[in-house]
């Protein structure tokens, strides 16, 4: 920045500020990287002085410069200032931007610090061309020449707008390579590995099973032999029976039988695929409650602990509903009425099943099949069904247990929260078979259908969770049926803390269903707010008992268990008792020769049950 005295000589003011240093950076650039500024035809009255004009065009940080200088003696002009002229040299250049020094001298120049002659400028221009073209790669062998450089020309003057950017290379990197995952999801169960393992001899087996049958044809009793020769269970036979074909004929040749097993070895790898395969309707792969019906009756009919119902087919209904019933409850986790090949490997159904044919007491084998079980369910639902249409109302569930169960959870079971169907709230009716899983859950309160059974009738709202105010709407009638019975009831607050502390939920102020799992005391949480006799019963329990039978971790019968075996032992000491009854005083019936069957009574009482189920 250079001051000079009003009224003085232009050209004298231009040789005395030549010959001064360089002016520091005006303020208006300080810490701008790029400048954008046009000196050529600009005034300057009465202040700094512009002795050349410098344009630098910028287009973005990654563009191309364009630079062009002129160097010219000023122009006196009217008003003491000077007028610089035009630029009389134009360097376009991409490259430039690679040269510090070249970009260096370019920015003092547009920031008026410094003074460069013209023969300086193309000196510095020149030599850093060289430098570029020496280090351009050699070219291949058989690639032209490369073009002679043009003589230098006149510059050109700059352009009025920058040059446009060129458009950026965007370099896609390769794909990474593929990963080879193996498959690890066979609904169907894992394939064997080899073309087909096994199915031949499979098949030839089942054809030297069936050379032992007239006519290579078998019937559905015949048909044990051809599931053994399968590698099946034996009671696999009624379906492998109604599957090829034989409700039709009442016969399966030995051809039909061949090519339905081939196509299942071929689309099924396990048991649980190929039992749903054999039982369920074209095109599903899910069971149905109705798909046990063959398999069910064919177990009524042919094992030989169940010979007596023979002679009582108006029962074969009634047992085959139950067990049915009993095999949802128990497989079908989803609630959705449709039992899926992961739900039947989870369960021990097949397991069971195969059972059958090594015992011949079906009581023995107390999961699904159980005579003595289906009995005691059978009884008491007749006992509260007066009409016996094999429907029960509210009323007629209330009496269950001498009233032990609260009309607040009666109204939920009625409510439609654990059926299905629209019947029941409708109609206001419980059929029998929604009465097998009310028997159950009410009898046994750790098993996991239980406590989701009960979670559903307490979760009023239906939100999910059971809150406070739903644990006080249950627990309001407990506390007026106490009161009524001269029992001081709990307080609300406290019984919630007791429970709190039972439960441990992992949220403050509210009760899920997985907190109840995780606890193992669900059956003292429901039987608190809705059974009023088995509340009074764990209050009055040893809590280290109580304890004891939590951390016990071998094989105990279940709670339903305990209660069916209890249960039918009462049942059968009536029935014994009516009978003496009936026939005469005590002294008679131990001295006639006639009744002297107490044996058999202990071993079947199967005779009994029907009996009792006619009357």
């Amino acid at each position: 920045k250079a001051e000079s005295e009003e009224g003085s000589d232009p050209a004298k003011r231009y040789t005395q500020i030549c010959n001064m240093a360089a002016p520091p950076c005006p303020p208006w650039c300080s810490g701008q990287p790029w400048i954008s500024e046009l000196f050529s035809g600009t005034y300057f009255p009465k202040g700094p002085l512009g002795f050349y004009s410098t344009v630098v065009e910028v287009a973005g940080q990654a563009g191309p410069f364009v630079v062009g200088v002129s160097v010219a003696a000023p122009v006196a002009v009217p008003g003491g200032g000077l007028r610089v002229s035009s630029p009389t040299m134009m360097i376009k250049e991409a490259s430039l931007r690679g040269d510090p020094d070249l970009r260096g001298e370019l920015a003092f120049l547009a920031k008026g610090c410094d003074f460069v002659l013209p023969s300086r400028f193309k000196k510095r221009l020149k030599s850093f061309q060289q430098q570029q073209v020496q280090a351009k790669p050699e070219k291949k062998p058989g690639t032209p020449p490369p073009a002679p450089a043009l003589a230098p020309t006149t510059p050109t003057p700059p352009p009025r707008s920058p040059s446009p950017p060129p458009a950026p290379v965007i370099v896609t990197p390769p794909p990474p390579p593929a990963i080879n995952i193996p498959r690890f999801y066979y609904p169907r169960g894992l394939p064997a590995m080899g073309p087909a393992p096994g199915h031949d001899a499979a098949i030839a087996a089942i054809e030297a099973a069936y050379t032992e049958f007239e006519e290579e044809k078998a019937d559905i009793y015949e048909m044990g032999k051809i599931a053994k020769a399968c590698g099946c269970p034996l009671y696999w036979k009624g379906p492998m029976f109604y599957t090829a074909g034989g409700e039709r004929t009442g016969f399966v040749s030995v051809h039909s039988f061949v090519a339905t097993w081939r196509k299942l070895l071929h689309s099924c790898h396990d048991d649980a695929s190929k039992f749903i395969s054999l039982l369920a309707k074209p095109s599903c792969n899910y069971l149905e409650q109705e798909d046990f019906i063959p398999l069910m009756q064919d177990i009524v009919d042919t094992h030989p602990g169940l010979t007596f119902l023979k002679d009582a087919p108006e029962f074969h209904s009634r047992y085959i509903t139950t067990v049915i019933q009993r095999i949802f409850y128990v497989v079908n986790r989803s609630w959705t009425g449709r039992m899926t090949m992961m739900e039947l490997r989870r369960s021990n159904f097949l397991q069971t099943l195969a059972l059958l044919e090594e015992e011949d007491d079906i009581n023995q084998i107390t999961d699904y099949f159980s005579y003595e079980h289906f009995y005691v369910i059978y009884c008491k639902f007749w006992e509260l069904d007066t009409d016996h249409d094999l429907y029960i109302d509210p009323k007629d569930l209330a009496r269950y247990n001498e009233h032990t169960s609260s009309n607040r959870i009666i109204e939920r079971l009625f409510s439609g929260a654990v059926t299905r169907g629209n019947a029941v709230q409708r109609e206001g009716r419980m059929s029998y078979a929604e009465f097998v899983w009310f028997l159950m859950s009410e009898e046994d309160k750790k098993n996991p259908t239980s406590i989701e059974y009960w979670y559903r009738c307490m979760d009023v709202d239906g939100d999910g969770v059971l809150s406070m105010f739903e644990l006080e709407y249950f627990y309001e009638e407990q506390c007026e049926r106490m009161e009524r019975m001269g029992i001081e009831p709990l307080p609300f607050q406290d019984l919630l803390c007791q429970m709190l502390d039972l439960v441990k939920p992992e949220s403050s102020g509210k009760i899920t269903l997985g907190d109840l799992k995780r606890c193992r005391m669900a059956h003292i949480f429901f039987d608190t707010f809705f059974n009023l006799e088995k509340y009074l019963d764990h209050e009055q329990r040893d809590p280290f008992a109580v304890q004891k039978d939590i951390d016990s971790e071998g094989p105990e019968p279940s709670d339903w268990d305990k209660y069916a075996s209890e249960e039918y032992e009462i049942l059968v000491a009536e029935e014994n008792a009516n009978e003496q009854l009936h026939e005469g005083s005590f002294d008679d019936d131990y001295e006639s020769e006639e009744l002297q069957v107490s044996g058999e009574i202990g071993n079947k009482m199967e005779k009994l049950v029907i009996s009792d189920l006619s009357a």
